[in-house]
């Protein structure tokens, strides 16, 4: 049986001492001083650790089961949704408007980590809630949020994204569901969409469905997509619930991992829609959801990883198995602990060197998220829309490759269902996949996301390191182990972008063979940054007499680390893009 405990130590660390959120101007930033953060952050700690956790197994054990229409969830699901929804975490960041308690984006993302690490499939019903009310809120009426959102803000109403079907998946242009404008201003909705997380299930009064369809006689593909609102129960005027919608769960995927999670099989049939936003402009309002979720997913991976790496060292520290070559470590036992070896803590300080760096990057990506939304600052919008495909590919790629790590840590024992951390290693699984494989996230990112706005942002990026390194040229303690590294990694990615301006006008495939080895230099480039800012964080406390000297050496030590086994990759990574697209394209397809 697997343990978890939230690293509020750490995300208070990040918060307070590296990005030093109090100081920031970003409007209610003012208000997360240290006692404050800390009292939300343990509390999430706590309903995470003793709430959730314990279910992430019985969650994976039982799955979710379709009787006669109906999806019953785990066993204990509905009674921790209702703790949930009493404390207030189903709306943490939410418009007060409509029953959120308005705190910042970075607040959300710190403790959804924490009950993602819980329970990622549990998770999973209030993220795509939340998701869904951002849409709701970002494109809808009035009226519309009016009727949707205090429910949903309060829990008793879940959400819902319905994109793919059973013939289109990333390229939406060839979606077949049809909406037929009634005469009432409403639509009939008709169609199959396929792996609908969360599509039925027993935990909410009502789900609220936001489906992609087509209108006829609109334009063909992408651009003649419009998005819906579409209840499970029609809502009355004043309110109450109305007659159930024509729409069903046909049935639920067997799938590797997230078993708590019902992935559903949605058929509608008629059912009433309502129109969200503009007609034809669906991809519009649905990316408002999509964006948010891979910001999301992003956070999954690396929760994933964390928690999975705390079982890891568990074991690690407590495992008996031979001697230290150095000298006995533990000479009343008949073997040392595991973790003496060079290569376990090798595997050790792979996985915490990047969990921790993990954890940094997506909070200040946070932070980037509210710069932008809350002082309505276009650069940071810009930043946050490049940064998206890099935070939801790189680190769910390599959270995925975390939790093998902390498996292998546990040798045999980590692919046994006893000690649980295969499961770690099947739910982390999906987050490469859903909300857009990570091979479109790099497509993304080159194709899109470097052009975006004449290159303004990803120069932008190249300025901010720039400036970092700057600002802090004269820290000597630091220049050599973390200052210089990130120096070169980032010449690393500069010149894979001068590569790709260079030849992917002229040949795009070189651009796109090297797009997912770009994701990752960039990804380490983020993380090098990272490490770089919680370096001269943990340099100055410790400059400044800290009691916890321990906590910020270890700090230092796994930084350290990163940058000199971790960062180095950016060369590999740009080698492979300089090679082009002839090792890639050569063969041809009949020759695979």
């Amino acid at each position: 049986m697997t343990t978890y405990t939230a690293p509020v130590k750490d995300t208070q660390f990040i918060l307070q001492e590296m990005l030093n959120v109090q100081a920031m101007d970003i409007p209610g930033y003012d208000e997360l001083d240290a006692d404050f953060t800390k009292a939300v952050l343990e509390e999430a700690g706590k309903v995470a650790a003793e709430v959730l956790h314990p279910l992430n197994k019985v969650g994976d054990a039982q799955g979710c089961s379709l009787e006669n229409g109906v999806v019953r969830t785990p066993e204990g699901f509905k009674a921790a949704y209702e703790t949930m929804c009493e404390g207030g975490w189903t709306a943490l960041d939410a418009d007060p408007a409509y029953g959120g308690q308005g705190m910042p984006v970075v607040m959300n993302l710190a403790t959804g980590e924490y009950f993602s690490s819980a329970n990622m499939a549990f998770q999973m019903y209030s993220g795509l809630t939340h998701g869904a009310m951002s849409a709701i809120h970002a494109h809808g009426s009035d009226a519309q949020k009016e009727t949707y959102l205090p429910n949903m803000a309060a829990g008793t109403w879940t959400g819902t994204m319905n994109l793919t079907e059973p013939q289109c998946g990333t390229d939406l242009g060839l979606i077949r569901t049809k909406a037929e404008p009634q005469e009432d201003g409403t639509y009939r909705i008709t169609g199959q969409k396929i792996w609908i997380s969360a599509g039925e299930h027993d935990m909410s009064d009502n789900i609220i469905h936001l489906v992609l369809a087509r209108i006829p006689g609109g334009p063909e593909g992408i651009k003649g997509i419009s998005l819906f609102i579409v209840p499970k129960f029609l809502v009355n005027e004043d309110g109450s619930l109305g007659e159930r919608n024509s729409l069903s769960c046909g049935g639920l995927e067997e799938k590797m991992g997230i078993h708590g999670n019902a992935t559903c099989v949605m058929n509608y049939d008629g059912a009433t829609g309502f129109l969200i936003g503009e007609m034809h402009k669906g991809m519009r309002a649905m990316f408002t959801m999509m964006n948010e979720a891979r910001l999301l997913v992003g956070m999954q991976g690396f929760a994933q990883a964390s928690v999975a790496y705390q079982n890891a060292l568990g074991f690690a520290q407590d495992r008996l198995q031979g001697r230290d070559v150095t000298g006995t470590k533990n000479p009343n036992g008949p073997a040392d602990p595991i973790i003496v070896h060079p290569d376990v803590r090798r595997n050790l300080l792979d996985q915490k060197s990047f969990v921790e760096g993990a954890r940094a990057f997506a909070l200040w990506g946070a932070t980037v998220i509210d710069r932008a939304h809350r002082n309505g600052d276009a650069e940071a919008d810009g930043l946050i829309s490049l940064l998206t495909p890099v935070l939801k590919g790189f680190l769910t790629d390599k959270g995925f490759d975390t939790t093998v790590l902390a498996q292998q840590t546990l040798g045999g024992s980590g692919f046994t269902q006893e000690w649980g951390l295969e499961q770690f290693v099947r739910d982390a699984r999906i987050a490469m996949i859903y909300e857009g494989t990570n091979g479109v996230q790099s497509l993304d990112l080159v194709a899109r996301k470097l052009p975006m706005n004449g290159g303004k942002p990803i120069m932008g990026f190249f300025e901010l390191v720039k400036a970092h390194l700057k600002a802090n040229e004269e820290n000597a303690a630091l220049k050599a182990d973390f200052l210089e590294p990130l120096k070169a990694a980032s010449k690393d990615l500069q010149a894979a972008g001068m590569f790709f301006m260079a030849e992917g006008m002229k040949n795009p495939n070189a651009a796109l063979s090297g797009s997912y080895d770009f994701m990752h230099l960039f990804g380490h480039v983020c993380l090098g940054l990272m490490w770089s800012k919680m370096a001269i964080a943990a340099q100055a406390a410790i400059d400044a007499g800290a009691s916890d000297r321990e906590f910020y050496e270890a700090k230092l030590a796994t930084g350290r680390y990163y940058m000199k086994r971790q960062l180095p990759a950016t060369a590999l990574h740009l080698a492979r893009i300089q090679s082009g697209a002839e090792p890639v394209m050569t063969l041809e397809a009949a020759n695979f």
